[in-house]
């Protein structure tokens, strides 16, 4: 596959049977988190907190291989959430999901929502 500039591209290069369930999983992160800036970084879709750079300003990635879609987060965003993401953690960071089966839209939203509200109370609260 080649590199992508936009997310857009990403998708359309994907292969056929790829290509739903990234615009599924693209549409719950949207939705979760309509002001954070999409962008292409490790050549994966990348979403940031707006106005922001650097390692905090990072919400989500995601991305495939070949029989998984993989949604990447800050750890600490899975905080308070790891009971329900438990069955498609494989690192502390990322979620993996079968491409046979349908996404958790639900917990995308919910996983992004924390990540909001995380984010925000540390902001808040000043510099670690």
């Amino acid at each position: 596959m080649r590199r992508a500039e936009n997310v857009d591209a990403f998708i359309e290069t994907a292969p056929k049977n790829v290509q739903s369930k990234l615009r599924e999983l693209r549409a719950a992160i949207r939705e979760a988190a309509p002001d954070a800036i999409e962008s292409i970084s490790y050549g994966m879709p990348f979403y940031r907190f707006k106005g922001e750079s650097g390692f905090s300003a990072r919400l989500c990635y995601f991305g495939f291989l070949k029989k998984e879609l993989v949604f990447y987060t800050r750890p600490v965003y899975l905080e308070g959430l790891r009971d329900e993401a438990e069955g498609y953690m494989t690192t502390k960071s990322s979620l993996h999901f079968r491409l046979d089966r349908p996404i958790p839209v639900p917990l995308i939203k919910k996983l992004v929502r924390n990540g909001m509200r995380t984010h925000a109370t540390q902001q808040a609260s000043g510099p670690r």
